[in-house]
């Protein structure tokens, strides 16, 4: 990786690297460098997810349990037109003032919020664009977008399934948004090529419930075992990414009836106010929350928090077995 660093007068942004269009942070730098454990976080979250301050305090919690387990947290976002991977303090809290102010930040939207010299908040889809592009194979988030119900008549279909056909990172979450059609969302995934495996469970978790009636290919109890699906995958070439499943702890499972028919609510309000594309996840998670009294809230946070954890306890066992098949390869060539 051929990495440039950048001098910018701005003290926040002075040690920071550049390679391409892109700007990295000096830890997440030295981590890839080094071959050390580096996780991808979305953007998204901070800024559409929840309100400031709870956003930001949500995001800093979220990037110390990727540190205390052993990795390098690579939170990515757009800010005045540059992608950076890796934001600092005074970027956080940035981001997490903008808000809704900050353009939800998909694949297609890149060129025009870099163009336009905007801000911008990666979904899934962007921020696994730009983690591949620096080499970081493992992403975490809450949940992944999918094929949306009543989507065999709208086509409203998340382009995360279509990134994860054809972006090598592995995508840690728990599940797929409960908002959405999850049969039908498996049914693109296996279209597209990509590995679906859960974690601990031979069923499929709904986001907020543990359970989703779907069962999965594969299923992972270990970290080391997730390693080396994900290393397999990269070996291999097969160019496409996957997604690891994860349920939500089971103390926060008995709120997912409530959750459950605050969604069917929330659907039909949504249905009625003609509410589509990429203002259907922001509306329907806030409704959902409301209804819910905060419930839902509450227990997004605990389950980004809890893939946080094991995300990086991947990235390290990831980390550690890539750095066994390098010496194993130099060894022979010895």
């Amino acid at each position: 990786m051929k990495l440039m660093r950048v001098f910018d007068k701005r003290e926040e942004d002075q040690n920071d690297f550049i390679l391409g269009n892109l700007k990295i942070a000096p830890d997440i730098y030295e981590a890839l460098l080094h071959g050390n454990p580096v996780v991808a976080l979305e953007s998204t979250i901070i800024s559409h997810g929840m309100p400031y301050p709870q956003n930001l305090q949500t995001a800093k919690e979220v990037e110390a349990i990727v540190r205390e387990n052993g990795a390098v947290p690579a939170t990515i976002a757009i800010l005045d037109g540059v992608p950076c991977i890796g934001l600092n303090n005074a970027q956080l809290e940035r981001l997490a003032k903008l808000g809704i102010n900050a353009q939800k930040t998909s694949r297609r939207d890149i060129p025009h919020v870099v163009a336009a010299g905007s801000n911008g908040a990666t979904t899934v889809s962007a921020t696994m664009f730009f983690a591949s592009k620096v080499g970081i194979p493992i992403f975490v988030t809450g949940g992944i977008g999918g094929v949306h119900r009543h989507g065999e008549t709208t086509m409203d279909i998340s382009s995360d399934l279509t990134e994860l056909g054809k972006t090598p990172v592995a995508v840690i979450s728990a599940g797929v948004k409960s908002i959405l059609d999850i049969p039908r969302t498996l049914e693109y995934l296996e279209t597209q090529g990509v590995t679906v495996a859960a974690y601990k469970t031979n069923e499929f978790p709904a986001f907020f419930s543990g359970t989703s009636g779907c069962k999965v290919p594969c299923r992972v109890d270990t970290p080391e075992q997730c390693a080396r699906l994900i290393h397999a995958n990269l070996k291999l070439g097969l160019g496409s990414g996957m997604l690891i499943a994860v349920p939500i702890p089971e103390k926060h499972v008995s709120a997912g009836n409530v959750i459950e028919s605050a969604i069917q609510k929330s659907l039909e309000e949504a249905k009625l106010k003609n509410v589509t594309g990429n203002a259907a996840t922001p509306f329907l998670l806030a409704r959902v929350n409301e209804l819910t009294g905060g419930v839902s809230l509450a227990a997004n946070i605990t389950l980004v928090k809890n893939n946080a954890f094991v995300g990086a306890k991947i990235a390290v066992a990831l980390a550690n077995l890539q750095q066994c098949s390098k010496n194993g390869r130099l060894r022979s060539a010895l």
